[in-house]
């Protein structure tokens, strides 16, 4: 873990998560140093579940990071202030099948304490523990609207991640 970052209790994050994730956007990687991948996402949450802190997030098997969730135990979400925008928008718009995100946005991946990446330009960083995975079922859709609006294929599959770690970037 970067010496920038201070470990906290996810309870003692400040911002608000709606505006966290559906507004300022947050990458999602999976991976080790050796071979990972991230992608932006503006769909997920935090909250409580069998008693524990988690996030969830929703990742299509279409996407190359899914094969690294897969195969992986541990993930990271890292959020960043304003001027990383283009780097996130980036970073959702591009397959890294295709192309070297790092390289072209010049962010820096850091390992984690659990072996996940994360990135030395975050300003907050949950490092979690899958505990759970589930994949979206078209019959389950109560708002036929939600089927019609996102879907047709290609469905998600839900994570469950315990947040193990919280760090903040101290200033």
């Amino acid at each position: 873990m970067n010496d920038d970052f201070k470990l906290i209790d996810p309870e003692r994050v400040s911002d608000n998560p709606f505006h966290l994730i559906g507004n300022d956007w947050m990458l999602i990687t999976a991976g080790n140093v050796q071979k990972f991948n991230t992608m932006t996402a503006s769909w997920g949450g935090m909250g409580i579940l069998w008693r524990k802190k988690v996030c969830f997030i929703f990742i299509r098997p279409s996407r190359y990071t899914y094969e690294f969730l897969e195969e992986n135990e541990s993930f990271t979400l890292s959020f960043f202030e304003e001027e990383y925008r283009k780097a996130l928008s980036f970073c959702g718009t591009k397959s890294g099948r295709d192309v070297d995100k790092i390289a072209a946005t010049g962010l820096t991946p850091v390992e984690g304490k659990q072996g996940a990446i994360y990135f030395e330009e975050a300003k907050l960083v949950m490092e979690c523990k899958k505990i759970y995975y589930q994949d979206l079922e078209p019959g389950n859709f109560l708002d036929s609207s939600i089927e019609e609006n996102y879907y047709g294929r290609d469905y998600h599959r839900i994570y469950v991640g315990e947040i193990i770690g919280c760090y903040v970037k101290e200033s």
